[in-house]
C-alpha cells in the first residue's frame, strides 16, 4: 500500500473534494442557447481545470476563495469570470459569443503577402522543435471518457428484443458503451511513459475501438506523423510537420485578440483529392508561433479510416508558464455505418495539475508504461460522484444505472444457473473450425475440445483416424492455475493407438513462469517445426493426392519451465528422452481415378520415382536425450501491470533470442551425441512513416558437433508445398519444400516483409474503396548442400484474406512460381 500513496495522495488532490470544497457549476451555451459541447474550463494562471460534457454542464470542486474562471472553445470568444466561493456550492452559467476573425489593423502586416497563412505556417514549423523541447518531463492527472451510441437502426434489422438487449429507444438509438478512467501520467524525453490507472469503469460492449490507458490519447500535432491507435495501420501528416508543405497548402481565415494575444486561425487545405491527410483549421499565437488549438478532420473518403467514418481532433492548449503550453483538453469525435446501422460518439481527455520537469528517481522509468491499481475496476458509484471531473448527462446516468444494475443481478446465483446451461451449448459451425469451450460458472475450471477439424484425419501412414485432444484448465487464484491436456489418436490404416498427456503448471503471471511436464507416444512430423495442419494435409492427400506431411512414431518423457529472468529476458530450458521408430506407408486409397498421379514414399530422401509403399531405410529405431535451452532479449521491453500479472507489449527493437539444443550421449541408452547453437533476431510491423510497416528475421546457426544424429534432429525450416500458406509468421518460405533443405551443418535464412497498407492503392479510384493492403518480401535459405535459394513475391490483404504471386530460384535456376492464399485458417 505504501508503494501507491504518493500516487492516491496526488490523484486526491487533483480531482475529489474534502470537507472545505464546494461546487462551482453551470451551463455554457452560445448566443442561440445552444449547448457548447466540451468547452475547456480552468482556473486562470493554473493547471487545474476540467470541461463541459455534451450538454454544455460542467462542474469544478473548488476551496473558498475568488478565482478567474476562464471559458475556451474553438470557434466562440474565450471570456473570463470573477468568480467568489464561499461556503455553499455556486451555480454560474455561461453564453459564449461567436468569435471573429477578420483582418483587423493588426493583421496588416500579412496584407503584402500573397500567402499570408503560408508564411505563418512556416513560422510555426520553424519552432517546432523548440515547442517540442519546451519541457524535459511532466507528471499530471488525467480523467479519459468516452463513449459510443448507436444514432439510429434500420426497422428490419433491429426486433424487439434487439431493441431491449441495447436499451433502444423507439427509434434505434441508444448508448452501447461508457468507459471512464482516472490515473497519472508521467513523461520524460524523448519517449519515457509511466502511468497508474488509479479508478476505472465500464458499462455495455465496446463495438468500436476503446483507450485504455491515458498514452494513447496523447495528441502531439508538433509531431512529424500522427498516429491514431485503431483506426488506421498507417500514420497521418501533421499539418506543422517539416515536411507540411509538400502535402498542404494554407489560408488566413483571419486574427483575434484573446488575452492579450493575437490568434490566428488558418484552414488547413490538402494538395491532394486523398492521402493521409487532415482538413479543418488551426489556430495559431503571433510572436510565439505556437499552436493555440486545433479542429481537424480526418474522413474514411479522404483517408481510409478503419471502423468509422469521420473523426474529428479538437485540442486545447493553455499556457502552464509565460513559455510553456500544455494541452488542457482533447475530444476525439467519430461517426460511422455498417449495415444501415449509424453509431458515433467521442473520447474526452482532461489534462489536470501538470508539475513541470519534474525529479524522477533512478530508474523510475524502467518499462511499465502502465500500472492498474488493484481497486481500480471496483470503485463505487459515491467515489465515481466525487471524483468524476466531466458530470454525466442524463441518458449517461441512466445508461450506468441500468448496466450497473443488470450487472450486479448477472453476478446472482439465479442469473448464473439460468444462464450456465444456455452458456455451455454448442455450436456445431464455429466447433467445427475453432473448437469448443465450456466453464463452471466460478470460471475457475473450464474445457477446450480442439476443432472437429483437427480430430479426423487421412494420412498415407495411418490411413483414416481419429486425433483426439482436449484441455482442462483450473484457476487455483489470481496467481496459480494448471493445465493438463491429454490426447489420444489412431490410425485405422496400421491399427497404432497413441495416447500422451501434457500438464503446464503457471506459478508466476508478474514473470511469465511456468513448469511443464509430458509423457506418452504420438504419431509425430518429421519437420520438427511443422509443415501442414491435419486438415491441409487431409484435403491436399484426398482430393489431389499430395501426401506432403511424412511421419515418425515417438515414445517420450520430458520436463521443463521457464521465465522472465528480468523486464525483456525470458528463459526457457527442457529435457526430453524419446524413444523413436520409422514409419512406412500403409494406405493408398483415393476419392478421384488418377492415372497420373501416385503418393509418394513416407522416407523424405527417397527419389522422386521412389513407389507408394516404399521401405527403404531413414534411420533406425533409437533413443534419444536431449536438453534444450534458449534465452530471448526483448530490448526496451514495455509492459502493462494488471492485478492478474505482467502483460509485454510489442517492442520498436528487435528480439535476439540464442538457442542452443545438445544430444546427450550413452545416458539412459541414448545414440544421439551432437551439439546445435542458432541465433535469429526479428521484429514485426516496424512502422515506416506513411509507408506502412515491416517485419524480418535472419536466423544462423550450425551445429559445431554432429557425431551422431538422426533426420529429426536436423534443423528444420518453415517450408510450404501446396496453394494455402500462413503468413501470419514471417520465418516462413512460400514455395520452399518442407524436407529438401533440412540440414545438419551450417546454415543462414533470412525473411523480410513489408506491408504498404494501402499507401499505393489508395491512389487508384474505385480500388480504394476496398482498403486493400499491398505487401512485398523476399526469403532467403543457404545451407552446404542447397546455397542461395531465394523467393520474391507480391500480394494483397484485407482482412484475413491474402493473395500473393512469387517466384523462387534455387541457385541460379527458376524453381517454383505462382499463386499463394491465405483465408484465415491454419
Amino acid at each position: 500500500m505504501r508503494r501507491y500513496l504518493p500516487f492516491i495522495i496526488f490523484i486526491l488532490t487533483c480531482f475529489s473534494a474534502s470537507a472545505q470544497q464546494y461546487l462551482l457549476s453551470g451551463r455554457i451555451t452560445g448566443q442561440k442557447n445552444e449547448p457548447v459541447s466540451f468547452t475547456s474550463v480552468y482556473i486562470r494562471n493554473s493547471t487545474y481545470g476540467t470541461t463541459a460534457n455534451e450538454e454544455g454542464r460542467y462542474q469544478l470542486k473548488l476551496n473558498p476563495g475568488t478565482y478567474n474562471i476562464t471559458y475556451r472553445f474553438t470557434g466562440y470568444r474565450e471570456q473570463t469570470e470573477s468568480i467568489t466561493i464561499t461556503d455553499h456550492n455556486e451555480v454560474h452559467d455561461m453564453q459564449l459569443a461567436d468569435e471573429v476573425f477578420k483582418f483587423s489593423q493588426v493583421s496588416e502586416k500579412w496584407k503584402e503577402n500573397l500567402d499570408p497563412g503560408d508564411t505563418i505556417m512556416r513560422m510555426v514549423i520553424s519552432r517546432r522543435q523548440a515547442h517540442m523541447k519546451e519541457v524535459q518531463g511532466y507528471s499530471c492527472a488525467v480523467y479519459i471518457k468516452g463513449v459510443q451510441k448507436l444514432l439510429s437502426s434500420p426497422k428490419a434489422l433491429t426486433s424487439k428484443a434487439v431493441i431491449a438487449a441495447l436499451d433502444l429507444d423507439s427509434n434505434g438509438r441508444g448508448i452501447l458503451y461508457q468507459s471512464e478512467m482516472l490515473s497519472t501520467l508521467n513523461f520524460e524525453r524523448p519517449n519515457k511513459i509511466r502511468e497508474v490507472t488509479i479508478a476505472a469503469k465500464q458499462a455495455g460492449v465496446n463495438t468500436a475501438f476503446d483507450y485504455t490507458k491515458a498514452s494513447d490519447l496523447q495528441v502531439n500535432f508538433y509531431n512529424d506523423v500522427f498516429k491514431i491507435n485503431g483506426l488506421s495501420s498507417r500514420g497521418y501528416i501533421s499539418p506543422v510537420a517539416s515536411n507540411a508543405f509538400d502535402h498542404y497548402n494554407y489560408k488566413l481565415i483571419g486574427s483575434t485578440i484573446q488575452n492579450g494575444r493575437t490568434v490566428d486561425k488558418i484552414e488547413v487545405i490538402p494538395k491532394r483529392e486523398n492521402g493521409q491527410y487532415f482538413v479543418g483549421n488551426m489556430y495559431i499565437v503571433e510572436g510565439d508561433w505556437r499552436i493555440y488549438s486545433a479542429d481537424l478532420m480526418l474522413t474514411n473518403k479522404r483517408s481510409s479510416l478503419n471502423l468509422v467514418d469521420t473523426l474529428k481532433i479538437s485540442q486545447q492548449y493553455i499556457p502552464i508558464t509565460d513559455s510553456v503550453w500544455m494541452p488542457a483538453a482533447v475530444q476525439l469525435n467519430f461517426k460511422g455505418s455498417v449495415l444501415g446501422f449509424k453509431f458515433g460518439g467521442y473520447y474526452e481527455g482532461i489534462y489536470n495539475n501538470y508539475k513541470l520537469n519534474p525529479s524522477f528517481p533512478k530508474g523510475f522509468f524502467n518499462g511499465e508504461i502502465l500500472r492498474i491499481d488493484t481497486a481500480a475496476n471496483i470503485k463505487t458509484a459515491n467515489y465515481w460522484n466525487t471524483n468524476r471531473p466531466l458530470p454525466l448527462t442524463r441518458p449517461e446516468a441512466r445508461d450506468y444505472q441500468k448496466k450497473d444494475s443488470i450487472a450486479a443481478y448477472k453476478k446472482t446465483d439465479a442469473y448464473l444457473d439460468s444462464i450456465q446451461h444456455t452458456k455451455n451449448n454448442i455450436n456445431y459451425f464455429t466447433y467445427t473450425i475453432f473448437g469448443y469451450s465450456a466453464s463452471n460458472r466460478a470460471e475457475t475450471d473450464s474445457l477446450y475440445i480442439f476443432p472437429f477439424l483437427q480430430t479426423f484425419y487421412y494420412n498415407t501412414v495411418e490411413g483414416f483416424g481419429i486425433n483426439a485432444k482436449v484441455k482442462y484448465s483450473h484457476k487455483i487464484d489470481d496467481l496459480h492455475s494448471y493445465a493438463i491436456t491429454p490426447a489420444v489418436r489412431y490410425g485405422f490404416a496400421n491399427k497404432l493407438f497413441s495416447a500422451n498427456v501434457l500438464a503446464e503448471y503457471f506459478n508466476n503471471p508478474f514473470r511469465n513462469s511456468k513448469f511443464y511436464v509430458n509423457f506418452g507416444s504420438d504419431v509425430l512430423d518429421l519437420n520438427n517445426v511443422g509443415t501442414r495442419s491435419l486438415y491441409f494435409n487431409t484435403l491436399s492427400t484426398l482430393l489431389y493426392e499430395n501426401n506432403y506431411v511424412k511421419y515418425y512414431r515417438s515414445q517420450f518423457g520430458g520436463f521443463g519451465y521457464q521465465r522472465e529472468l528480468s523486464n525483456g529476458i525470458l528463459w526457457m530450458a527442457g529435457l526430453s528422452y524419446s524413444s523413436r521408430t520409422q514409419m512406412y506407408n500403409n494406405a493408398f486409397g483415393h476419392l478421384f481415378d488418377s492415372k497420373n498421379r501416385n503418393y509418394t514414399s513416407n522416407n523424405p530422401l527417397a527419389p522422386a520415382n521412389a513407389p507408394a509403399d516404399d521401405r527403404s531405410f531413414l534411420f533406425p529405431q533409437h533413443q534419444a536425450l536431449t536438453f534444450n535451452t534458449s534465452v530471448a532479449f526483448t530490448f526496451d521491453q514495455q509492459y502493462i501491470t494488471r492485478p492478474t500479472g505482467k502483460f509485454n507489449l510489442p517492442s520498436k527493437y528487435p528480439t535476439l533470442t540464442v538457442n542452443y539444443r545438445k544430444g546427450i550421449k550413452s545416458a539412459f541408452g541414448s545414440d544421439v551425441d551432437y551439439d546445435f547453437a542458432s541465433v535469429d533476431i526479428s521484429q514485426s510491423n516496424m512502422s515506416i512513416g506513411l509507408s506502412g510497416f515491416s517485419s524480418f528475421k535472419l536466423t544462423g546457426g550450425d551445429f559445431f558437433r554432429n557425431n551422431k544424429l538422426y533426420y529429426m534432429d536436423y534443423y528444420h525450416y518453415l517450408g510450404n508445398q501446396g496453394v494455402t500458406f500462413d503468413p501470419t509468421y514471417i520465418g516462413s518460405f512460400h514455395f520452399l519444400p518442407f524436407y529438401t533443405y533440412s540440414t545438419n551443418g551450417a546454415f543462414f535464412e533470412a525473411h523480410y516483409q513489408h506491408n504498404f497498407a494501402g499507401s499505393i492503392l489508395n491512389k487508384v479510384p474505385f480500388i480504394r474503396k476496398l482498403k486493400l493492403e499491398e505487401v512485398i518480401g523476399a526469403n532467403y535459405l543457404t545451407t552446404r548442400g542447397n546455397p542461395n535459394y531465394k523467393e520474391f513475391y507480391v500480394g494483397v490483404q484485407r482482412l484475413i484474406f491474402r493473395v500473393d504471386y512469387g517466384i523462387s530460384y534455387a541457385g541460379s535456376k527458376k524453381y517454383i512460381q505462382g499463386f499463394r492464399i491465405f483465408y484465415g485458417i491454419r
